[in-house]
């Protein structure tokens, strides 16, 4: 992080150099500095991609199969290439430059990171291209080396491919993390071969299986799991585009899926069912049961064999301490080690995890209740979310903190008060994601220094009542956010937002529309006065309408007379966007 702190005001300077005779690419996210060349070239020809180091053939066989929509091939010898890659030890580790004549394209970069990051914003400039590439030159680097995106697959099962799609939409984006939620109260996604019962009956809810169903699809055995082989081949797509899988088991609340499998992970008390119908809805691990350590032992050993990641989320959000009080052996636990609050158990559990992981080469990252009393060991990562106050909080206490605040960055929230979603933490749209800022939150220049970077996060709760089969909703409720999220992570938001969302209309809608993504557009603006509806749309969608409880849809092409405006519902679509 120093050395992208001290290159910020470098990369500035650069920036103000070369945007005057730079060409409106509006490559999302944008880069620092682009400057214009003599000519174009032609992609009638093909790209012949030159043969690479042994360091960069992850990055090539990427760039084959991103641009498979071109006709693109690799080349024999570098002589008959007019597309080359190479390392460049100047450049910042994930820095790249993308250079473009009419001869032939050169993407560079610090690492292997870096080079993959030139094909991504390649690739959107082909999406644009019709034929030919504007002769350019760009030399980029990320704000942050943390760009991130949490998948929450625990609430709602998506299998292998959703996944690799989702890893596709964040790799042309330069989201390089990908933070998978693989365990929580509804469901256990991953494989651990010395516990199979965890996915064979925790890997599913409803029907046969003791975890009650919640949610959606209340009438069906509903679920699934990864199995290791299958996320290693995860790990591997993820890798070869850029991306870092980091794995959530969320502990010691949030386990009321386990607890259904393992009841005996509870807390030494009987539970009220009464009102429950008989289901125990306890969620939180007991923490004076030491046969519980042994199972986690097990459980997070398998996962550190597992995932490359340096990090294993271990959770520690939204713990049930009620439960801990009610529990003789936690009560007792307490009063042997002088505790006054269950907050201190929540420290030792995590001790505990920390230690498993530490004798497992890894880390713990966390959320940020983890760190209340800020005695969890400081090699800890903090996941913040709750407030913008629990990111001061969290950085002020010297941790390396990923800032992901939920009424920025929860993306599983409402879009607007009249659209489907949370809205607990807020109700917003990608307007408000680009607008964060450090500085006018507080942030002191010796706090920046701890944040990590930026995330936002899908939680799943709503998504299984939303034909979870199609991707549909979490496009709708993730993009356009991710673009901006993508934006202020890779170079913050100084141009503007008027600037940016013209490019995102002008640009990048067609590009998310070539992605396939079903992007929600910004609504229109609606209003009735003297009996007639006059509806407007300043991003070139089409305007429709629906009158009553019919289904039938009606173009907008003028103003709407009506005495009954109640009955009216007016939306907008733009290819895959609506």
């Amino acid at each position: 992080m120093k050395h992208f702190a001290y290159l910020l005001p470098v990369c500035c300077l650069l920036f103000a150099a070369c945007r005057k005779d730079s060409p409106a690419i509006e490559i999302i996210p944008a880069p620092l500095c682009v400057k214009a060349g003599q000519g174009t070239f032609d992609l009638g020809g093909g790209i012949r991609i030159a043969p690479a180091d042994s360091l960069l053939r992850p990055a090539a066989g990427y760039l084959v199969q991103l641009f498979r929509e071109e006709n693109v091939a690799a080349a024999q010898n570098a002589e008959n290439a007019n597309l080359s890659l190479a390392l460049d030890p100047r450049l910042p580790q994930q820095g790249y430059t993308l250079k473009i004549t009419p001869a032939r394209i050169e993407l560079r970069g610090g690492s292997c990171e870096g080079v993959v990051s030139a094909a991504a914003s390649l690739r959107q400039l082909l999406w644009a291209g019709k034929g030919s590439l504007p002769a350019l030159e760009i030399d980029d680097a990320p704000r942050f080396a943390y760009r991130g995106m949490m998948l929450d697959v625990a609430r709602t099962w998506i299998g292998v491919d959703g996944v690799k799609r989702y890893i596709d939409l964040l790799s042309y984006h330069s989201i390089n993390k990908l933070h998978l939620h693989l365990s929580d109260d509804e469901g256990w996604r991953i494989e651990i071969r010395s516990h199979p019962e965890l996915t064979e009956i925790g890997g599913f809810r409803g029907g046969d299986s003791p975890v009650r169903p919640v949610y959606g699809k209340w009438d069906e055995k509903y679920g699934g799991f990864y199995t290791q082989d299958e996320m290693r081949g995860l790990i591997r797509y993820a890798a070869g585009r850029n991306i870092e899988i980091i794995p959530e088991i969320d502990l010691p609340g949030h386990s009321r899926n386990i607890a259904s499998v393992h009841p005996e992970i509870r807390c030494n008390y009987p539970p009220d069912t009464l009102s429950t119908n008989g289901y125990d809805y306890r969620s939180a691990w007991c923490v004076a049961r030491e046969e519980n350590y042994a199972l986690l032992t097990d459980i997070l050993g398998e996962l550190c064999a597992l995932f490359p990641s340096e990090y294993i989320h271990v959770g520690g959000d939204e713990v049930d301490m009620t439960q801990w009080k009610r529990c003789p052996d936690c009560q007792a636990l307490m009063r042997q080690r002088g505790m006054a609050d269950p907050h201190q158990l929540e420290d030792l559990f995590m001790q505990r995890m920390a230690a498993i992981l530490s004798a497992n080469g890894k880390r713990p990252a966390v959320w940020n209740e983890a760190v209340t009393t800020g005695d969890l060991a400081h090699d800890s990562r903090v996941y913040s979310w709750q407030s913008v106050k629990a990111c001061l909080d969290a950085t002020a206490k010297g941790y390396e903190t990923v800032v992901m605040p939920g009424e920025y960055f929860y993306f599983d929230m409402r879009q607007t008060p009249h659209e489907d979603g949370h809205d607990w933490a807020a109700v917003f749209d990608a307007k408000k994601v680009f607008g964060f800022d450090f500085t006018d939150k507080g942030f002191s220049p010796e706090q920046m220094r701890n944040v990590v970077g930026l995330q936002a996060a899908f939680f799943s709760e709503a998504y299984v009542s939303h034909e979870p089969e199609k991707p549909d909703y979490l496009d709708y409720m993730c993009f356009p956010r991710i673009c901006a999220l993508a934006r202020i992570a890779w170079r913050g938001n100084g141009e503007g937002w008027d600037a940016y969302y013209k490019g995102l209309v002008e640009k990048h809608y067609d590009r998310m529309a070539a992605m396939g993504i079903r992007f929600r557009l910004f609504p229109p603006k609606v209003s009735y006065k003297d009996g007639a509806f006059t509806v407007t749309a300043d991003d070139g969608s089409e305007i429709y309408y629906t009158e009553g409880d019919t289904p039938e849809e009606h173009r907008y092409t003028r103003p709407v007379k009506t005495g009954k405006p109640h009955l009216y519902r007016f939306f907008t679509r733009y290819k895959t966007g609506r």
